[in-house]
């Protein structure tokens, strides 16, 4: 297998509703179970993002958080274990 490279959105410097927006577009034209890392600064997308992918049925981890930074992976349509 290739060494496929999961996409990314920066939405650096974007406020909200932005983020979400933005990354909702994204998942649209994604297949089930794609992935997509989320970079932003964004102080409300910690509750933002989660909210959103929760409701709409996503899966979402952390990956990493500095102050207001944060990098989130998302997986659409993932199942709840």
């Amino acid at each position: 297998m290739t060494g496929l490279k999961t996409p990314s959105i920066d939405l650096t410097g974007y406020r909200c509703p932005v983020p979400v927006i933005r990354l909702e577009a994204a998942l649209r034209r994604m297949g089930c179970d794609a992935q997509v890392i989320v970079f932003t600064d964004d102080p409300v997308a910690i509750i933002d993002i989660p909210h959103f992918c929760g409701g709409a049925g996503h899966a979402v981890q952390i990956e990493a958080r500095d102050g207001d930074r944060c990098v989130f992976k998302v997986t659409k349509n993932a199942k709840s274990a």
